[in-house]
């Protein structure tokens, strides 16, 4: 993992909003087929993967993720067109932001101790 990053959330408006969590949530699904698969390697419950999908479902006015009817094992899930376009801009957006931070960081980076926090904790946020 290359330092220094930075963790991006885009707010569309109040309790509409897409980070690095949902994000992978999406890849995931496109990668299992399965929201309940995504859930497992997220090391979530089924109903909150389900929650976050819906979420970004009703966010945008064409769904992200589609359900996929039938077939011998059941059905699953899909991203959609949509869905792809929102995970390529996000990772875009993501790229972009890393090198304006390095760029912007200069001289601070310099200063950065590598110690670890006493006990091997992160620090709390300020």
């Amino acid at each position: 993992m290359a330092y220094p990053k930075a963790s991006l959330r885009i707010e569309f408006g109040p309790d509409q909003r897409i980070g690095p969590g949902k994000v992978h949530l999406l890849e995931l699904v496109a990668q299992t087929g399965s929201i309940s698969a995504a859930a497992r390697e997220m090391e979530m419950s089924y109903r909150r993967a389900w929650l976050l999908i819906d979420e970004m479902n009703r966010m945008f006015k064409e769904p992200v993720i589609a359900a996929v009817t039938g077939g011998a094992h059941g059905g699953g899930a899909q991203l959609t067109e949509l869905g792809e376009t929102v995970i390529a801009t996000y990772r875009a957006i993501e790229a972009d932001s890393a090198q304006i931070l390095s760029k912007r960081l200069g001289k601070v980076l310099g200063q950065v101790s590598m110690a670890q926090p006493a006990g091997g904790r992160r620090s709390k946020r300020a």
